[in-house]
């Protein structure tokens, strides 16, 4: 490339909150929010799972014989994978929660990220175009840091 050339590239961009009591509120609810529907999910799935395995009881002729068992320890077996994967998606919005609860006002956290592209050519610091952050407070830009 010549060096009157650019070229647009895509990017990450790192959203930073600063810790306020509005973000802190919102943070709760939405993590609150979480938990109430995996806590949600998870008695819906004591519900189905208990509901299917009845089904295949009583739509046997012998709720005993052992493919029938077989059949209820796959349905009791996918049930509990499925309870296990719940059971950890609830302890980390727990942990998120408490850390959320931790956190002092007016600190800097990582949000999220958003794509945007750029444009570089010759001569330009690739590192310092790459490395953008995006500084909100309560939604509003307060900064924009590169490099």
């Amino acid at each position: 490339m010549s060096d009157g050339t650019t070229l647009s590239i895509k990017r990450s961009i790192t959203i930073r909150a600063v810790v306020t009591p509005a973000w802190k509120e919102e943070a709760e609810r939405e993590l609150s929010a979480g938990i109430s529907t995996t806590d949600q999910q998870l008695a819906q799935l004591e519900q189905e799972g208990q509901q299917v395995v009845d089904d295949v009881r009583r739509q046997s002729a012998n709720p005993l014989d052992p493919r029938v068992q077989e059949q209820v320890a796959q349905v009791q077996q996918q049930v509990a994978a499925k309870r296990a994967e719940l059971d950890e998606q609830k302890r980390n919005l727990l942990q998120q929660q408490a850390q959320v609860r931790e956190l002092e006002m007016e600190q800097i956290v990582d949000q999220g990220q958003l794509e945007s592209f750029c444009d570089i050519q010759v001569g330009d610091n690739l590192v310092s175009k790459m490395q953008v952050a995006v500084v909100v407070r309560d939604g509003v830009i307060e900064a924009i840091e590169q490099g």
